[in-house]
Protein backbone atom coordinates (compact mmCIF):
# COMPACT_ATOMS: atom_id res chain seq x y z
CA UNK A 1 0.00 0.00 0.00
CA UNK A 2 0.97 3.51 -0.38
CA UNK A 3 2.28 5.63 2.61
CA UNK A 4 3.05 9.18 3.42
CA UNK A 5 0.89 11.64 3.51
CA UNK A 6 0.10 14.39 0.53
CA UNK A 7 1.89 17.19 0.02
CA UNK A 8 1.25 20.50 -2.56
CA UNK A 9 3.96 20.64 -5.09
CA UNK A 10 4.73 23.83 -6.42
CA UNK A 11 8.48 23.99 -8.83
CA UNK A 12 10.78 26.55 -7.85
CA UNK A 13 13.51 26.16 -9.33
CA UNK A 14 16.53 27.86 -7.00
CA UNK A 15 18.15 31.11 -8.68
CA UNK A 16 21.46 29.20 -8.70
CA UNK A 17 20.33 26.69 -10.59
CA UNK A 18 19.44 28.53 -13.56
CA UNK A 19 22.31 30.65 -13.43
CA UNK A 20 24.49 27.70 -13.52
CA UNK A 21 22.45 26.02 -16.38
CA UNK A 22 23.60 30.09 -18.05
CA UNK A 23 26.80 29.51 -17.56
CA UNK A 24 26.85 26.23 -18.81
CA UNK A 25 25.12 27.44 -22.10
CA UNK A 26 27.68 30.53 -22.12
CA UNK A 27 30.44 28.06 -22.47
CA UNK A 28 28.82 25.73 -25.42
CA UNK A 29 31.24 23.92 -28.12
CA UNK A 30 29.33 23.34 -31.10
CA UNK A 31 30.56 20.68 -33.22
CA UNK A 32 31.05 21.53 -37.36
CA UNK A 33 28.49 20.42 -39.96
CA UNK A 34 28.48 18.87 -43.56
CA UNK A 35 27.66 21.66 -46.34
CA UNK A 36 23.46 20.75 -47.00
CA UNK A 37 23.76 18.50 -44.53
CA UNK A 38 19.81 19.61 -43.24
CA UNK A 39 18.85 16.67 -40.97
CA UNK A 40 20.49 13.81 -42.80
CA UNK A 41 22.63 13.61 -40.33
CA UNK A 42 21.25 14.89 -37.05
CA UNK A 43 20.22 18.07 -35.68
CA UNK A 44 21.12 21.31 -37.71
CA UNK A 45 23.59 23.05 -37.14
CA UNK A 46 21.14 26.58 -36.68
CA UNK A 47 19.02 25.18 -35.55
CA UNK A 48 21.26 24.39 -32.57
CA UNK A 49 22.91 27.49 -32.38
CA UNK A 50 19.14 29.24 -31.84
CA UNK A 51 18.00 27.46 -29.71
CA UNK A 52 21.21 27.93 -27.72
CA UNK A 53 20.96 31.36 -28.02
CA UNK A 54 17.45 31.59 -26.79
CA UNK A 55 17.80 29.37 -24.24
CA UNK A 56 21.05 31.49 -23.08
CA UNK A 57 19.35 35.07 -22.99
CA UNK A 58 15.40 34.91 -23.99
CA UNK A 59 14.13 32.53 -22.56
CA UNK A 60 12.32 32.76 -19.46
CA UNK A 61 11.84 29.51 -16.96
CA UNK A 62 10.28 31.62 -14.31
CA UNK A 63 7.58 32.11 -16.90
CA UNK A 64 7.31 28.63 -17.58
CA UNK A 65 7.08 27.72 -13.90
CA UNK A 66 3.59 30.26 -13.79
CA UNK A 67 2.24 27.96 -16.30
CA UNK A 68 3.30 24.82 -14.81
CA UNK A 69 1.98 25.53 -11.76
CA UNK A 70 -1.50 26.80 -12.63
CA UNK A 71 -1.85 22.85 -12.33
CA UNK A 72 -2.26 21.47 -8.90
CA UNK A 73 0.52 19.35 -8.12
CA UNK A 74 1.43 17.28 -5.21
CA UNK A 75 4.17 14.90 -3.95
CA UNK A 76 3.62 11.66 -2.28
CA UNK A 77 5.56 8.60 -0.28
CA UNK A 78 5.28 5.37 -2.27
CA UNK A 79 6.65 2.14 -0.74
CA UNK A 80 7.62 -0.12 -3.64
CA UNK A 81 8.09 -3.94 -2.86
CA UNK A 82 12.00 -4.15 -3.07
CA UNK A 83 13.03 -0.68 -3.26
CA UNK A 84 12.23 1.34 0.07
CA UNK A 85 10.02 4.32 -0.74
CA UNK A 86 9.94 7.14 -3.31
CA UNK A 87 8.59 10.27 -3.36
CA UNK A 88 6.01 10.70 -6.36
CA UNK A 89 5.02 14.02 -8.03
CA UNK A 90 2.05 13.77 -10.15
CA UNK A 91 -0.59 16.49 -10.99
CA UNK A 92 -4.36 15.56 -9.75
CA UNK A 93 -6.99 18.15 -11.62
CA UNK A 94 -10.48 17.29 -10.63
CA UNK A 95 -13.37 17.38 -12.10
CA UNK A 96 -16.52 19.55 -11.05
CA UNK A 97 -18.45 16.70 -12.07
CA UNK A 98 -18.58 14.43 -9.04
CA UNK A 99 -19.12 11.38 -10.57
CA UNK A 100 -16.25 11.58 -13.36
CA UNK A 101 -13.84 8.77 -13.98
CA UNK A 102 -10.70 8.36 -12.54
CA UNK A 103 -8.26 8.73 -15.53
CA UNK A 104 -4.36 7.90 -14.83
CA UNK A 105 -1.75 9.64 -17.69
CA UNK A 106 1.48 7.56 -17.92
CA UNK A 107 3.87 9.58 -19.97
CA UNK A 108 7.11 7.95 -21.62
CA UNK A 109 10.63 9.10 -22.98
CA UNK A 110 11.60 11.56 -23.79
CA UNK A 111 7.88 12.98 -22.18
CA UNK A 112 6.73 13.82 -19.02
CA UNK A 113 3.89 14.62 -16.56
CA UNK A 114 3.29 18.06 -18.46
CA UNK A 115 3.22 15.95 -21.83
CA UNK A 116 -0.72 16.02 -20.81
CA UNK A 117 -1.13 20.17 -19.95
CA UNK A 118 -3.44 20.13 -22.85
CA UNK A 119 -5.76 17.23 -22.46
CA UNK A 120 -6.32 17.99 -18.90
CA UNK A 121 -8.73 20.91 -19.16
CA UNK A 122 -10.47 18.64 -21.88
CA UNK A 123 -10.69 15.69 -20.14
CA UNK A 124 -11.87 17.16 -16.75
CA UNK A 125 -14.44 19.79 -18.66
CA UNK A 126 -18.41 18.91 -17.80
CA UNK A 127 -20.43 18.26 -20.50
CA UNK A 128 -24.32 17.08 -20.75
CA UNK A 129 -23.28 14.63 -23.50
CA UNK A 130 -19.58 13.17 -22.82
CA UNK A 131 -18.17 11.96 -20.05
CA UNK A 132 -15.80 13.51 -17.48
CA UNK A 133 -12.66 12.40 -15.89
CA UNK A 134 -10.66 13.08 -12.80
CA UNK A 135 -6.71 13.30 -13.84
CA UNK A 136 -4.05 11.81 -12.33
CA UNK A 137 -0.82 12.56 -14.41
CA UNK A 138 2.50 11.44 -12.35
CA UNK A 139 6.17 11.80 -13.20
CA UNK A 140 7.44 8.17 -13.20
CA UNK A 141 10.29 7.68 -11.02
CA UNK A 142 13.35 9.25 -12.81
CA UNK A 143 11.24 11.37 -14.61
CA UNK A 144 10.26 15.41 -13.30
CA UNK A 145 9.93 16.11 -10.13
CA UNK A 146 9.83 11.96 -8.36
CA UNK A 147 12.49 10.87 -6.67
CA UNK A 148 14.63 7.86 -8.90
CA UNK A 149 15.06 4.93 -7.81
CA UNK A 150 18.86 4.02 -5.96
CA UNK A 151 19.01 0.42 -6.43
CA UNK A 152 19.32 -1.40 -9.96
CA UNK A 153 16.03 -3.56 -11.35
CA UNK A 154 13.63 -1.13 -10.86
CA UNK A 155 11.76 -2.66 -14.57
CA UNK A 156 7.96 -2.27 -15.66
CA UNK A 157 6.68 -3.98 -12.78
CA UNK A 158 7.66 -1.41 -10.38
CA UNK A 159 6.76 1.46 -12.50
CA UNK A 160 3.33 -0.23 -12.37
CA UNK A 161 3.84 -0.84 -8.89
CA UNK A 162 4.00 2.76 -8.09
CA UNK A 163 1.19 4.00 -10.47
CA UNK A 164 -1.17 1.57 -9.02
CA UNK A 165 -0.91 2.64 -5.02
CA UNK A 166 -0.73 6.13 -5.91
CA UNK A 167 -4.22 5.88 -7.41
CA UNK A 168 -5.30 3.68 -4.52
CA UNK A 169 -3.62 5.91 -2.38
CA UNK A 170 -6.02 8.80 -3.72
CA UNK A 171 -8.69 6.92 -3.07
CA UNK A 172 -9.40 5.67 -6.42
CA UNK A 173 -9.70 2.42 -5.98
CA UNK A 174 -11.25 1.92 -9.60
CA UNK A 175 -9.64 3.58 -12.42
CA UNK A 176 -8.68 3.80 -15.92
CA UNK A 177 -5.43 4.81 -17.70
CA UNK A 178 -4.16 6.26 -21.10
CA UNK A 179 -0.47 6.06 -22.57
CA UNK A 180 1.92 5.71 -24.71
CA UNK A 181 5.59 5.32 -25.51
CA UNK A 182 6.67 4.04 -22.22
CA UNK A 183 3.17 4.71 -20.79
CA UNK A 184 1.94 2.26 -23.15
CA UNK A 185 4.21 -0.99 -21.67
CA UNK A 186 3.34 0.42 -18.00
CA UNK A 187 -0.06 0.65 -18.85
CA UNK A 188 -0.43 -2.78 -20.46
CA UNK A 189 1.78 -4.26 -17.46
CA UNK A 190 -0.97 -3.02 -14.99
CA UNK A 191 -4.04 -4.19 -17.34
CA UNK A 192 -2.33 -7.88 -17.08
CA UNK A 193 -1.52 -7.50 -13.55
CA UNK A 194 -4.50 -5.28 -11.82
CA UNK A 195 -7.40 -6.02 -14.89
CA UNK A 196 -10.11 -6.31 -13.27
CA UNK A 197 -9.69 -5.20 -9.73
CA UNK A 198 -8.19 -1.65 -9.57
CA UNK A 199 -7.75 -0.89 -13.69
CA UNK A 200 -11.16 -1.28 -15.20
CA UNK A 201 -10.18 -0.14 -19.13
CA UNK A 202 -7.04 1.08 -20.28
CA UNK A 203 -6.47 3.43 -23.60
CA UNK A 204 -3.23 3.56 -26.13
CA UNK A 205 -2.26 5.45 -29.15
CA UNK A 206 0.90 3.47 -28.98
CA UNK A 207 -0.69 -0.29 -30.21
CA UNK A 208 2.50 -2.26 -30.47
CA UNK A 209 2.48 -6.12 -31.99
CA UNK A 210 4.13 -8.44 -34.13
CA UNK A 211 2.41 -10.83 -36.46
CA UNK A 212 -0.04 -12.71 -34.71
CA UNK A 213 1.47 -15.97 -33.63
CA UNK A 214 -0.40 -19.00 -34.53
CA UNK A 215 -0.08 -20.85 -30.99
CA UNK A 216 -1.52 -17.78 -28.87
CA UNK A 217 -3.95 -16.32 -31.70
CA UNK A 218 -4.46 -18.97 -34.36
CA UNK A 219 -7.61 -17.56 -36.45
CA UNK A 220 -6.11 -14.07 -36.16
CA UNK A 221 -2.79 -15.69 -37.44
CA UNK A 222 -4.71 -17.26 -40.19
CA UNK A 223 -6.83 -14.21 -41.10
CA UNK A 224 -3.24 -12.33 -41.03
CA UNK A 225 -1.83 -14.15 -43.56
CA UNK A 226 -4.98 -13.85 -46.42
CA UNK A 227 -6.14 -10.29 -45.45
CA UNK A 228 -4.88 -7.22 -47.78
CA UNK A 229 -3.39 -4.66 -46.01
CA UNK A 230 -5.10 -0.57 -46.49
CA UNK A 231 -3.13 1.94 -48.00
CA UNK A 232 -2.83 3.74 -44.36
CA UNK A 233 -1.09 0.05 -43.04
CA UNK A 234 1.09 -0.26 -45.63
CA UNK A 235 2.22 3.23 -45.28
CA UNK A 236 2.49 3.16 -41.22
CA UNK A 237 4.54 -0.58 -41.99
CA UNK A 238 6.65 2.13 -43.68
CA UNK A 239 6.80 4.28 -41.07
CA UNK A 240 7.85 1.41 -38.87
CA UNK A 241 10.72 0.50 -40.78
CA UNK A 242 12.08 3.87 -41.44
CA UNK A 243 12.51 4.29 -37.40
CA UNK A 244 14.07 0.90 -36.90
CA UNK A 245 16.86 1.66 -39.95
CA UNK A 246 17.00 5.58 -38.65
CA UNK A 247 16.32 6.25 -35.64
CA UNK A 248 16.94 3.39 -32.95
CA UNK A 249 20.29 4.14 -32.12
CA UNK A 250 19.54 6.20 -28.81
CA UNK A 251 17.77 2.80 -28.26
CA UNK A 252 20.70 1.23 -28.34
CA UNK A 253 22.76 2.83 -25.90
CA UNK A 254 19.90 3.75 -23.32
CA UNK A 255 19.40 -0.02 -23.33
CA UNK A 256 22.92 -1.14 -22.65
CA UNK A 257 25.08 1.76 -21.37
CA UNK A 258 22.69 4.49 -20.00
CA UNK A 259 25.30 5.28 -17.20
CA UNK A 260 27.81 6.36 -20.11
CA UNK A 261 25.33 8.67 -21.90
CA UNK A 262 24.22 10.08 -18.75
CA UNK A 263 27.46 11.67 -18.12
CA UNK A 264 26.52 13.87 -21.36
CA UNK A 265 23.33 14.62 -20.16
CA UNK A 266 23.68 15.45 -16.77
CA UNK A 267 26.77 18.02 -17.54
CA UNK A 268 26.18 19.47 -21.12
CA UNK A 269 22.90 21.55 -21.51
CA UNK A 270 23.69 21.95 -25.47
CA UNK A 271 24.05 18.28 -25.10
CA UNK A 272 20.46 17.26 -23.76
CA UNK A 273 18.90 19.32 -25.83
CA UNK A 274 19.84 17.89 -29.45
CA UNK A 275 19.75 14.47 -27.94
CA UNK A 276 15.60 15.20 -27.38
CA UNK A 277 15.01 18.18 -29.85
CA UNK A 278 15.94 15.60 -32.11
CA UNK A 279 12.99 13.11 -31.18
CA UNK A 280 10.45 16.07 -30.98
CA UNK A 281 10.93 16.89 -34.84
CA UNK A 282 11.40 13.49 -36.37
CA UNK A 283 8.69 11.90 -33.81
CA UNK A 284 5.75 14.46 -34.85
CA UNK A 285 4.23 14.86 -38.16
CA UNK A 286 5.08 18.49 -38.89
CA UNK A 287 4.18 19.75 -36.00
CA UNK A 288 5.09 23.48 -35.53
CA UNK A 289 7.37 23.65 -32.34
CA UNK A 290 7.78 27.31 -30.87
CA UNK A 291 11.36 27.34 -29.19
CA UNK A 292 10.48 28.51 -25.86
CA UNK A 293 8.10 25.16 -26.05
CA UNK A 294 10.87 23.10 -27.12
CA UNK A 295 12.60 25.05 -24.19
CA UNK A 296 10.48 24.57 -21.74
CA UNK A 297 9.73 20.48 -22.26
CA UNK A 298 13.65 20.48 -22.08
CA UNK A 299 13.98 22.27 -19.05
CA UNK A 300 12.01 20.06 -17.10
CA UNK A 301 14.69 17.32 -17.99
CA UNK A 302 17.52 19.66 -17.25
CA UNK A 303 15.90 21.04 -13.98
CA UNK A 304 14.34 17.63 -13.19
CA UNK A 305 14.65 15.98 -9.51
CA UNK A 306 17.14 13.49 -10.33
CA UNK A 307 18.73 15.20 -13.05
CA UNK A 308 18.35 14.03 -17.00
CA UNK A 309 20.16 10.75 -16.57
CA UNK A 310 18.02 8.59 -14.43
CA UNK A 311 14.99 8.58 -16.88
CA UNK A 312 16.87 6.56 -19.60
CA UNK A 313 17.71 3.94 -17.24
CA UNK A 314 14.16 2.35 -17.77
CA UNK A 315 15.53 1.55 -20.93
CA UNK A 316 18.69 -1.04 -19.51
CA UNK A 317 16.13 -2.21 -17.02
CA UNK A 318 13.69 -3.16 -19.38
CA UNK A 319 16.48 -5.17 -21.22
CA UNK A 320 17.95 -6.94 -18.39
CA UNK A 321 14.86 -8.01 -17.21
CA UNK A 322 13.42 -9.43 -19.92
CA UNK A 323 10.14 -7.34 -19.76
CA UNK A 324 10.26 -6.50 -23.88
CA UNK A 325 9.37 -10.04 -24.25
CA UNK A 326 7.40 -10.88 -21.64
CA UNK A 327 4.90 -7.31 -21.85
CA UNK A 328 4.29 -8.32 -25.61
CA UNK A 329 2.70 -11.35 -24.40
CA UNK A 330 0.49 -10.07 -21.55
CA UNK A 331 -3.23 -10.02 -22.09
CA UNK A 332 -6.27 -8.36 -20.39
CA UNK A 333 -9.93 -9.05 -20.72
CA UNK A 334 -10.64 -5.13 -19.56
CA UNK A 335 -11.59 -3.07 -22.29
CA UNK A 336 -9.36 -1.39 -24.69
CA UNK A 337 -9.40 1.33 -27.20
CA UNK A 338 -6.60 2.37 -29.50
CA UNK A 339 -5.63 5.47 -31.55
CA UNK A 340 -3.60 5.33 -34.66
CA UNK A 341 -1.60 7.86 -35.71
CA UNK A 342 0.22 7.94 -38.86
CA UNK A 343 3.32 9.40 -37.52
CA UNK A 344 3.77 7.29 -34.74
CA UNK A 345 7.20 5.26 -34.19
CA UNK A 346 5.24 1.81 -34.86
CA UNK A 347 2.77 1.36 -37.04
CA UNK A 348 0.98 -1.84 -37.02
CA UNK A 349 -1.82 -3.28 -39.11
CA UNK A 350 -5.34 -3.37 -37.39
CA UNK A 351 -5.27 -6.93 -37.40
CA UNK A 352 -1.97 -7.26 -35.84
CA UNK A 353 -3.42 -4.83 -32.68
CA UNK A 354 -5.81 -7.70 -31.86
CA UNK A 355 -3.57 -9.30 -30.42
CA UNK A 356 -3.12 -6.43 -27.53
CA UNK A 357 -5.74 -7.36 -25.56
CA UNK A 358 -9.86 -7.07 -25.82
CA UNK A 359 -10.00 -4.19 -28.03
CA UNK A 360 -13.43 -2.31 -28.07
CA UNK A 361 -12.66 0.76 -29.87
CA UNK A 362 -10.07 2.51 -32.49
CA UNK A 363 -9.65 5.25 -34.63
CA UNK A 364 -7.83 5.58 -37.14
CA UNK A 365 -5.58 9.62 -37.57
CA UNK A 366 -4.84 11.07 -41.16
CA UNK A 367 -2.45 13.20 -38.84
CA UNK A 368 -0.71 12.98 -35.80
CA UNK A 369 2.61 11.34 -34.56
CA UNK A 370 4.49 9.81 -31.04
CA UNK A 371 3.53 12.78 -28.70
CA UNK A 372 -0.45 12.48 -29.24
CA UNK A 373 -1.20 14.07 -26.37
CA UNK A 374 0.42 17.01 -27.06
CA UNK A 375 0.03 17.20 -31.08
CA UNK A 376 -3.52 15.78 -30.98
CA UNK A 377 -4.95 16.57 -27.74
CA UNK A 378 -8.69 16.94 -29.18
CA UNK A 379 -8.54 13.91 -30.91
CA UNK A 380 -7.04 11.61 -28.41
CA UNK A 381 -9.70 12.97 -25.59
CA UNK A 382 -12.53 12.48 -28.50
CA UNK A 383 -11.11 8.92 -28.64
CA UNK A 384 -11.01 8.15 -25.10
CA UNK A 385 -14.35 9.67 -24.30
CA UNK A 386 -16.30 7.56 -27.17
CA UNK A 387 -14.93 4.50 -25.25
CA UNK A 388 -16.98 5.81 -21.76
CA UNK A 389 -19.38 7.52 -23.23
CA UNK A 390 -23.75 6.24 -22.70
CA UNK A 391 -24.29 2.84 -24.29
CA UNK A 392 -20.24 2.91 -25.46
CA UNK A 393 -17.94 -0.57 -25.24
CA UNK A 394 -16.65 0.93 -21.23
CA UNK A 395 -19.69 2.75 -20.05
CA UNK A 396 -20.08 1.93 -16.78
CA UNK A 397 -16.90 -0.24 -15.81
CA UNK A 398 -15.42 2.06 -12.96
CA UNK A 399 -18.14 1.45 -10.39
CA UNK A 400 -20.51 4.46 -9.13
CA UNK A 401 -18.90 6.76 -11.83
CA UNK A 402 -19.89 6.97 -15.31
CA UNK A 403 -18.40 9.90 -16.00
CA UNK A 404 -21.97 12.29 -15.97
CA UNK A 405 -23.60 14.99 -13.80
Amino acid sequence: MASGNEQPFKVAIPDADIEALHKKLELTTFPDELEDAGWNYGVPLADMKRLVARWKDGYDWRKAEVEINAFPQYTRDIEVDGFGTLNIHYVHQKSTVENAIPLLFVHGWPGHFMEARKIIPLLTAASLDQPSFHVVALSLPGYGFSEAPKKPGFAQAQFAEVANKLMLALGYNEFVTQGGDWGYFITRKMASVYGGKSVKAWHTNFAAAGFPSFFSNPLTFLTALVKPWSAAERAGLERTQWFRKHGRGYFEEQSTRPQTLGYSLADSPAGLLAWIYEKLVQWTDGYPWEDDEVLTWISIYWFSRAGPAASVRIYCETQRAGDWEHTMTLWSRIPLGLSFFPKELVVIPRLWARTIGNVVSETEHEHGGHFAAHEKPQELVTDVRKMFVKNGPAYGVVSGKDGYA
